[in-house]
């Protein structure tokens, strides 16, 4: 590499992705370098308005456009009864992409021991706020089947024990330390469909 530094640069901050490593970085950067037009210029122009218009929602923890604002809280006008709550984004999306779940979603952020403050951290006084508010029937707790996220659930059914909400949790069907994102459609339908009142 002739010891050039934006390159080096480049494969110190691309190696920083989820599943990639120095020898795929160098991959992707030489795709980016000999392509500078058909891949690297959208591709820059992609970052770009992702950086500046896409941000975390601080009621529900969805993502949101500063141009359309949060599609989660302004489904409202549906007038769903349920939340299903998840630890991070990619559990929403992989709870979406089977069709099963038809209500709102709040996204906590992760879990209570990866979070310093975790009313504040993590969304949960939200929550309990649109409970409330959104005239909810029920919450199913979605959080992983480790410790943190079995912890993160019974926080959460604490904070709502005074809502009078049926509280739910996905089957146990999940494997022990599974996180949601990583499991198949047909492990999360079964989960849903046999969730038990915690």
């Amino acid at each position: 590499m002739n010891n050039l530094t934006e390159i080096e640069e480049l494969i110190k901050v691309i190696s920083k992705f989820p599943g990639l490593g120095p020898k795929s970085a160098k991959r992707i950067i030489l795709s980016l370098i000999n392509n500078k037009d058909e891949i690297m210029k959208p591709t820059i122009t992609a970052l770009v308005n992702a950086f500046k218009n896409i941000s975390r929602c601080s009621f529900c923890g969805s993502l949101k456009s500063k141009d359309s604002g949060c599609n989660n809280c302004e489904n409202i006008s549906k007038k769903y009864s349920k939340i299903c709550v998840v630890e991070n984004i990619a559990d929403q999306w992989s709870i979406e992409n089977t069709k099963i779940f038809n209500g709102y979603f709040h996204i906590l952020g992760g879990t209570i021991s990866a979070s310093l403050n975790k009313d504040q951290d993590l969304l949960i006084n939200s929550l309990v706020s649109r409970v409330k508010k959104e005239n909810i029937e029920e919450v199913i707790v979605a959080t992983s089947a480790t410790v943190e996220g079995q912890t993160t659930a019974f926080y959460i059914e604490d904070k709502l024990k005074d809502t009078n909400v049926k509280i739910t949790k996905l089957a146990q069907g999940l494997p022990v330390g599974g996180e949601i994102e990583s499991l198949d459609d047909g492990t999360l339908h079964s989960a849903f469909k046999n969730r038990t009142t915690i």
